[in-house]
């Protein structure tokens, strides 16, 4: 055996990094998928307002792989020491540069437009690949490590 030819490509995550969740949906996923992000979420250490803004991100950007992307989409959650991290990638035909540069908050009579712009504001860090292969969009805000409560549990 050589390594001549490649291998399959591979997705590399840093070792400290704690994957929380990788999961493909569909739109009959989105509830329970939001579900899972907010319990995640709030065990990696977010919670208040943070939380709910970090889930209301998470929920426009998986609300946009269905709306946009060609009805499904793969979200991956993971941390990394205070940070937290949320991919949602799909296989639409992309988003335009126009609408990707402009960053203006949409009109409030505006009925569509809002999943990228509230991403945006909502979390700390927004970073978006997108072509005609698909779009994925990668956000992350900080997270305190969990407090321990000192108690301990007794069997």
């Amino acid at each position: 055996m050589t390594n001549a030819e490649p291998g399959p490509q591979r997705t590399v995550v840093p070792i400290e990094s704690s994957l929380l969740i990788a999961e493909a949906f569909e739109q009959a996923q989105v509830t329970e998928l939001r579900h899972s992000v907010t319990s995640c979420a709030h065990a990696a250490g977010l919670s208040g307002q943070r939380l709910d803004d970090f889930v209301l991100a998470v929920n426009e950007l998986i609300t946009n792989a269905v709306r946009h992307g060609g009805g499904r989409g793969w979200l991956r959650l993971w941390r990394q020491p205070g940070q937290l991290f949320c991919e949602v990638s799909d296989h639409g035909q992309g988003i335009s540069t126009q609408r990707l540069g402009d960053r203006s908050r949409p009109a409030a009579d505006t009925a569509g437009g809002w999943g990228l712009w509230l991403a945006r504001e909502l979390s700390d860090s927004m970073d978006v690949e997108t072509g005609a292969r698909g779009t994925t969009v990668r956000i992350s805000t900080a997270v305190e490590a969990p407090q321990h409560t000192g108690r301990h549990r007794r069997d």
